[in-house]
């Protein structure tokens, strides 16, 4: 197998008034060659910090980790040579036009002009910035400035695109746009490794994926294969009163229908064979129990029923706080 990136038993703590904190807890990681990655996860869950070891930006505490061909640690000129990097805040001079920052940014990698200039022309095309590439950066919406900053990270060609939370701030329509641009880099052969919170993302844009949690790794496999590890459909229950969330628990674990049941902030979260034939049953029995509902919704296994399965609670509320990062 042809690993872009790999990495054994990674770790890196930091220093806080309550002492050492672990933000990456012995992770193993392996990129193959052209496929999008995902690292989902909270934030705080060490995505941002496992990011930046990978691109030298972070020194190792211990482990190893190698980047397209070369030990992280050992090699890291050669590995920042092969690597492009979007940060969450981007890199571009605002008072440059697009261009002008594509042909700086190719050059400080040390590209010959002319050819430096045709590649900026065609990431122009590629990313859909003829129509502003001309004008100074202050005046780009969040999603134009997103794509620029992508281009910047492939104006040297490199063999692997790191992204941070790359769509972190756009509206709905841009973040798609922004898809279909990382779509189409993963098209011309670019492995593209990226960090995100959004579970829609993770599901639609990656070829595999790694979900994390406090500083280690909690499920990784294809999007479409971890959703098939939870049993069943998914029925989530909301309670006119929480405090009798224990009282239904009780009930509804005892009934034959019911494979898994889950309770977070008094919402109930069961996984059953049949949620369509299912439904009416459960009304019946909660009404008959006296347990009057406020809400109650069926779907198939998504992303957060994957890390509710083995975290206990729901990534979309996930705000897992190490103390000390607060962008990852």
């Amino acid at each position: 197998m042809d690993h872009v990136i790999a990495t054994r038993d990674l770790r890196k703590s930091f220093r806080s008034r309550k002492g050492a904190v672990e933000a990456v807890r012995g992770v193993d990681i392996q990129v193959e060659r052209g496929e999008i990655f995902g690292f989902l996860g909270p934030n705080g869950a060490g995505k941002t910090t496992t990011l930046r070891m990978l691109t030298t930006l972070l020194p190792i505490d211990s482990g190893q980790a190698t980047v397209a061909g070369y030990d992280v640690a050992n090699h890291p000129k050669r590995v920042r040579e092969r690597i492009g990097y979007v940060s969450q805040l981007g890199g571009a001079d605002d008072l440059a036009t697009g261009m002008e920052n594509l042909i700086l940014q190719g050059r400080l990698y040390g590209g010959a002009l002319e050819t430096v200039r045709r590649r900026a022309v065609e990431l122009v095309v590629l990313l859909d910035l003829a129509d502003f590439a001309d004008r100074k950066v202050i005046t780009y919406s969040g999603g134009q400035r997103r794509r620029l900053d992508v281009a910047l990270g492939m104006i040297h060609q490199p063999d692997v695109l790191f992204l941070d939370e790359p769509t972190t701030g756009l509206d709905p329509q841009n973040r798609a746009n922004l898809w279909d641009h990382i779509r189409a880099l993963r098209s011309l052969g670019t492995t593209v490794f990226l960090t995100t919170h959004y579970l829609e993302e993770a599901d639609v844009l990656c070829d595999r994926l790694m979900i994390m949690d406090h500083g280690t790794i909690v499920a990784e496999g294809k999007p479409r294969d971890l959703k098939r590890r939870v049993a069943g459909d998914s029925v989530i229950v909301g309670l006119k009163d929480e405090q009798m969330a224990d009282t239904a628990v009780l009930l509804l674990g005892q009934q034959p229908y019911v494979r898994e049941i889950a309770t977070d902030a008094g919402v109930l979260r069961l996984y059953v064979e049949d949620g369509g034939a299912v439904l009416p049953e459960l009304l019946r029995l909660l009404d008959r129990e006296s347990l009057p509902i406020k809400s109650i919704s069926l779907s198939e296994p998504t992303l957060d029923d994957v890390f509710l399965h083995q975290t206990g609670r729901s990534l979309r509320d996930g705000t897992a706080d190490t103390g000390t990062e607060v962008t990852a």
